[in-house]
């Protein structure tokens, strides 16, 4: 049975004679695309989604997945920076933007990994994958494998370029995720994307992402076209500590993906914010135990607790830890001693397991005799067993 603390561990209440005024969030934007959506990338909180899970053709969108098992192999060793490529007849024949690779010659991987993802060339990526997979229907299966890994499931590759094909096809939110996932594990991989120009072979291209000139929160991170597709932009910016990840699928131009994808940009930093209130494993609070070698625990939960809420709105966050009504040894680190509730108002209570951070071994016979004694005559008087 839980028993309810008369305190709590973080202090977010207005002082009861202070009213907080509301929070005023407007509706969502609504865009020229086929589908969209942002994000909150530290929580995966969705903060406009419109079609997210409509499977449509990514166009050179892929690309950011043909990057991602780039930077898998070379975490992996199997591939170097300083690899030569080899470039095939088919490489060097794609159509559609290229970084103008020539065949029979070798090309610096890490030249090659610029021209995917700032001149996002169909030659460089196809001369990758074979490079890693030893042909490019091989390199698919392995981006697929990588896509279940993520749990992108709406999403199927047939190439590493995005070039139209009715079995390739993928959603904003399968999209997200595998930019979450490139911008956490491979931090710096990902600042290739904020590049905004890249030249080979005397060949200066720009990065076709508008955003990063128009806005200095934007580090990346990849568009595409098709005339299937339409046109494509994943973005991503940093403000404050907070890093937003916007899609826009089938917009009607080039400038109206990168238009649209401002405005969620615009509305997610302006009407919310990233709180991070627990860090995992930090420790809480402290407290009695009984029959034990130590004579206390610490308590905390074992993972960060960080929340996506209403901008102006953490004076309207309530916290509070409710534990067990006595703790006895033995303990485990990990073992389940209470909850810590946040209260978000209009809306159910996210309850967090509180844990022990330690453990205890139980004492010998006498210590414990003696623990239970003093607990008795504790509860008796009405003292409180977890005061450490």
């Amino acid at each position: 049975m839980l028993r309810r603390l008369s305190f709590c561990f973080i202090s977010l209440v207005m002082s009861a004679h202070v009213l907080a005024a509301p929070v005023i969030i407007p509706s969502p934007p609504q865009l020229a695309a086929e589908g969209y959506l942002l994000i909150d990338a530290a929580t995966g909180e969705a903060l406009v989604d419109f079609n997210a899970e409509q499977r449509l053709p990514p166009a050179s969108l892929t690309k950011i997945m043909t990057s991602y098992v780039a930077a898998k192999e070379l975490e992996r060793g199997s591939i170097s920076l300083d690899d030569e490529v080899s470039v095939s007849i088919k490489a060097w024949r794609m159509e559609g933007s290229r970084m103008f690779i020539q065949e029979g010659t070798k090309v610096r991987l890490e030249d090659i990994l610029r021209g995917i993802v700032i001149q996002s060339g169909n030659d460089a990526s196809v001369a990758l994958a074979e490079h890693i997979a030893g042909s490019e229907d091989a390199f698919a299966d392995v981006m697929n494998q990588y896509a279940a890994q993520l749990g992108m499931e709406n999403t199927n590759f047939v190439n590493a370029t995005g070039l139209p094909n009715d079995n390739h096809y993928t959603t904003a939110k399968d999209l997200s995720a595998l930019t979450v996932a490139l911008i956490n594990e491979y931090p710096t991989h990902y600042k290739m994307y904020s590049e905004k120009t890249f030249t080979y072979a005397n060949i200066r291209q720009p990065n076709r992402n508008k955003l990063l000139i128009r806005d200095s929160s934007v580090d990346g991170v990849k568009t595409g076209h098709t005339e299937a597709a339409g046109y494509c932009l994943v973005a991503s910016a940093v403000r404050n500590d907070m890093r937003l990840i916007s899609v826009v699928m089938g917009a009607s131009s080039e400038e109206a993906r990168a238009a649209e994808s401002q405005k969620l940009l615009t509305y997610g930093f302006r009407y919310f914010e990233t709180a991070r209130l627990y860090a995992g494993n930090e420790t809480l609070k402290q407290v009695r135990v009984w029959g034990g070698k130590h004579q206390s625990v610490q308590v905390g939960i074992e993972e960060d607790l960080v929340l996506t809420i209403p901008r102006g709105g953490r004076e309207d966050l309530k916290a509070e830890i409710m534990l067990e009504s006595e703790v006895h040894a033995p303990l485990q680190a990990g073992d389940v001693l209470g909850k810590l509730q946040i209260q978000l108002p209009s809306a159910e209570p996210m309850i967090i397991p509180v844990v022990a951070l330690n453990g205890v071994q139980e004492s010998g016979f006498f210590a414990s005799l003696w623990d239970s004694i003093a607990l008795f005559f504790l509860k008796l008087f009405g003292g409180d067993p977890l005061a450490a």
